[in-house]
């Protein structure tokens, strides 16, 4: 068997060309129609030699009950699948809603998916956003404090839980008599949303990963110091906290062309091509000529993101495309 190629590295701050000390490297979420789907996408991935390959975790995909009819998978059941079909690519939950499983059995899920893929799994942990799916499933769904508060105290639990000596842990929703739990592997942790504030402390003390949504420059980097002051302040490394960042890059060769293809997303989505560039540069998302796509990335790069994740659905060619003109 021919060997596996390491992680893609892209720099971007030395005229766009590697370099030692100056890389990011893509990573890859999407969702499949079928377990098969998933595979297939998970394993084109690390022939390419992507860092990590990710998927959401969802009952539903989509707020528009239109789209209820595509088949929406367990993501802890997928990753495990995964894990044994793999073999060198890391593996990520991006993220989990702490409102579907107590911390016990994300905790069971996290420590068996964890042996199986010999150490290459990583679970993203969040507050859920997507009311439909909680309300057709009966679940239910506290408003956005409490899901924090509840977030925070499943991180501190499955701290605990994976404690080289574990603890007791005792909050208003969960708690732990710590035992010498088994399995017990090395537990990575990712945190990530859009939030400005809550997100990156939760990230800087909990968490291997902060996955921060594209954000105006000063916004972004805002994000990234306060993670890094909130791992600081409990004892950890801030500079072992990977900064990531996901996104769909909408690119093109000219600013025309680019134009065109914002006409036909509009045309698609009911809206205008002006409304979707607005919002999209409130994001400052990475959007535009290829140029421009790898100035904002360069940017966010500069802040301290290594790590890129490319949302959407899995389509080899565009993917093909994007790593072209972005090496």
């Amino acid at each position: 068997m021919s060997p596996l190629p390491s992680p893609l590295r892209i720099g971007l701050r030395t005229e766009f060309v590697s370099c030692k000390d100056a890389f990011m490297e893509f990573a890859l979420q999407t969702l499949g129609n079928s377990y098969d789907e998933f595979l297939e996408s998970a394993r084109w991935a690390e022939s390419k030699g992507f860092a990590a390959y990710a998927i959401p975790d969802h009952y539903l995909y989509g707020i528009d009950e239109s789209a209820w009819i595509r088949p929406a998978y367990d993501a802890f059941a997928v990753m495990a699948g995964l894990a044994r079909e793999t073999e060198q690519i890391e593996l990520v939950i991006l993220v989990s809603p702490i409102t579907f499983r107590h911390p016990s059995v994300i905790a069971k899920n996290a420590a068996t998916i964890q042996e199986m893929s010999g150490g290459r799994f990583k679970l993203g942990i969040g507050t859920g956003w997507m009311e439909q799916e909680h309300d057709r499933f009966g679940i239910e769904f506290p408003d956005t404090k409490r899901r924090f508060e509840m977030t925070e105290e499943a991180l501190a639990y499955l701290r605990a839980a994976f404690a080289d000596s574990p603890t007791d842990f005792s909050g208003d929703f969960y708690s732990l008599k710590g035992f010498d739990i088994q399995p017990r592997p090395e537990l990575k942790l990712v945190v990530g949303g859009t939030g400005a504030v809550k997100t990156p402390r939760l990230a800087g003390t909990y968490a291997d990963e902060l996955n921060a949504y594209p954000a105006a420059a000063d916004a972004y980097l805002a994000k990234i110091e306060l993670a890094r002051e909130a791992a600081a302040s409990v004892g950890r490394n801030p500079a072992k906290l990977l900064i990531s960042s996901s996104g769909q890059i909408v690119a093109a060769d000219t600013e025309a062309e680019y134009h065109d293809m914002l006409v036909e997303i509009a045309s698609e989505q009911g809206t205008t091509a002006e409304r979707i560039e607005e919002e999209a540069a409130k994001r400052n998302a990475p959007r535009g000529t290829w140029e421009q796509v790898r100035s904002i990335l360069a940017g966010m790069e500069e802040s301290g993101m290594t790590r890129f994740y490319f949302q959407g659905e899995f389509e080899p060619a565009d993917l093909e495309l994007k790593l072209s003109k972005l090496s």
